[in-house]
């Protein structure tokens, strides 16, 4: 730092050796903080700041040369530091704040920090704390001379307010070593209260790159990565939910009584109606609901759709019943943001009749047309977070608390609005019917990697089409069975089936965060994930 009034002449290249900067650099700085259009706070009386950051080496050297340049002086400041290399989305990081930041926020200042992504960003006003106030007295040269009445009207600073997180660091690292070499997230809750344990997105960067002076190279090299690290896949991805949008499909058809528990439908492997086929693999058929679920048939929750959609006795008409469909699932969570407290979430996508009558024009789509929403795919767009969320909720048997990472602010009492109980439009009693549904394809049907010695897993796979290159692979589960304590979520782009990666790292996660450690049984799918690899470059255009 330095006050342009009391610097006097000094050896420049012996200050640019000690701070280790070209005399053109140190030139082009002076002139930057004297110009009003970058610095439109400088004043020849007031500190202006030189350089940011100091490194330790040019911080040792400038101290013991400093009574050299008089008016330069070194100014200590509050940087983050990072105990731990993970959750660098959920935390997000600082950075020096823009005149746009000054025009909309009176409280900062030029050289002020402020959140930017993750929690630093959502929770900023609480971090940030309130600045103080110090009067002081300068004689006619500027020179100061003490504190204005004996420091009488000066204000007292106020820190920051702690958070505290719900994640749970251990559980969040050893998520991130199964995701290394992919593309994806993982996304765990506690179903009870809500909190979120671990949120992995892959590929992820050290938090650490973005403080010290390497910022700006650290952030500039992050976004120029093709990878997208900076990208929370966990929120702000919107992914074909494929087979884990199933049980959704199956609590919409028994609450409107277009099934009951022992309406089975046919699979010729596959759903064919008039010239219209959606593939299957072998199983079974016909089956009835549970059955559906443990197997993850295709055909059977295309015919639910059409006994819905199609059924102008009770709806009228196609775009009616599709309404009710659509609303039935913003209830559990679709279509629209969560309101997770974490800044940049997307809202997925689920159309409604408007969206099919503008290509298709009114009255003339049925749900053939669309039949392909019925197991996830076509429009259907949601993030692994919605995801999480429709597997707490039915690990709930019908409720969901808001997902959200931070669990207590210091000296606040945080909103009861934040913990509210939110009750889908489905009655709690078919849940019930979802869970067993999903417990049966871990005992014995798609999700059966997913068992865990000594738990009760309930669990659901999905292998979502991908028309850009494989097939992504998911899977949503929950444990135990009853009074659960987890619900996950993971989603491995170009993962190809979701038993090949979404369950095996699905049923890792919970069974770490259950007992604490990964049974032998085990130990080879843990190494197989931990070693896995997956890169899939879409071929360039000519």
């Amino acid at each position: 730092m330095l006050i342009p009034r009391e610097v006097q002449d000094f050896d420049t290249l012996d200050f640019c050796a000690t701070i280790n900067i070209t005399p053109e650099a140190l030139r082009k700085r002076f002139a930057d903080m004297k110009d009003k259009r970058l610095n439109p706070g400088y004043s020849t009386y007031t500190p202006q700041r030189l350089i940011a950051q100091l490194s330790v080496e040019d911080y040792g050297r400038l101290q013991e040369k400093l009574y050299r340049f008089p008016g330069f002086f070194i100014q200590k400041r509050i940087l983050r530091q990072y105990k731990h290399q993970t959750a660098a989305n959920v935390l997000g990081n600082i950075r020096e704040v823009s005149q746009t930041d000054i025009d909309r926020d009176n409280y900062y200042a030029p050289g002020d920090y402020t959140g930017d992504l993750g929690v630093e960003k959502s929770y900023e006003p609480y971090l940030r704390g309130v600045k103080g106030v110090e009067i002081l007295m300068r004689d006619a040269r500027g020179r100061i001379q003490g504190r204005y009445e004996d420091g009488a009207n000066d204000i007292a600073p106020i820190a920051g307010r702690d958070l505290r997180l719900s994640l749970d660091i251990k559980l969040q690292q050893y998520a991130e070593s199964l995701m290394v070499g992919k593309r994806g997230a993982v996304v765990a809750i506690e179903p009870s209260t809500g909190e979120i344990l671990c949120m992995v997105s892959m590929p992820t960067y050290n938090p650490a790159l973005l403080v010290g002076r390497q910022r700006g190279t650290n952030y500039k090299m992050l976004t120029q990565d093709d990878s997208w690290p900076l990208f929370d896949r966990a929120l702000m991805a919107a992914y074909p939910p494929g087979s884990t949008f199933k049980p959704t499909q199956g609590l919409i058809f028994l609450e409107e009584g277009i099934i009951n528990l022992s309406t089975a439908y046919p699979c010729s492997h596959g759903y064919i109606s008039g010239g219209l086929r959606v593939g299957c693999h072998s199983h079974g058929s016909p089956l009835p609901l549970k059955p559906a679920l443990q197997t993850s048939c295709n055909a059977f929750f295309c015919w639910g759709l059409k006994g819905m959609i199609d059924k102008r006795s009770k709806y009228g008409a196609s775009d009616k019943a599709f309404e009710v469909w659509k609303n039935h699932l913003v209830s559990m969570g679709y279509g629209y943001k969560l309101g997770v407290d974490l800044p940049g979430e997307s809202r997925g996508f689920i159309p409604n009749a408007k969206f099919y009558d503008k290509f298709y024009s009114k009255g003339h789509w049925s749900a053939n047309t669309i039949i392909s929403v019925a197991i996830g795919q076509g429009e259907i767009l949601a993030t692994p977070l919605q995801i999480a969320n429709l597997s707490a909720t039915i690990a709930n048997r019908g409720y969901f608390i808001t997902p959200h990472v931070v669990k207590q602010i210091k000296d606040t009492v945080m909103s009861e609005d934040a913990f509210e109980l939110r009750r889908p439009t489905i009655a709690a009693h078919w849940y019930d019917d979802i869970a067993e549904g999903m417990r049966m394809a871990v005992t014995g049907g798609t999700c059966r990697r997913a068992a865990i010695p000594g738990i009760e897993v309930c669990g659901k796979t999905g292998t979502a089409q991908n028309p850009h290159g494989p097939d992504h692979s998911a899977f949503m589960g929950f444990a135990p069975y009853h009074d659960s304590k987890i619900a996950v979520a993971v989603y491995v782009e170009n993962g190809g089936w979701g038993a090949t990666y979404g369950v095996p790292i699905g049923c890792l996660v919970m069974e770490k965060y259950l007992t604490g450690t990964i049974s032998p049984e085990h130990k080879a799918m843990e190494e197989q994930m931990l070693k896995s690899s997956i890169y899939y470059a879409p071929a360039k255009k000519k």
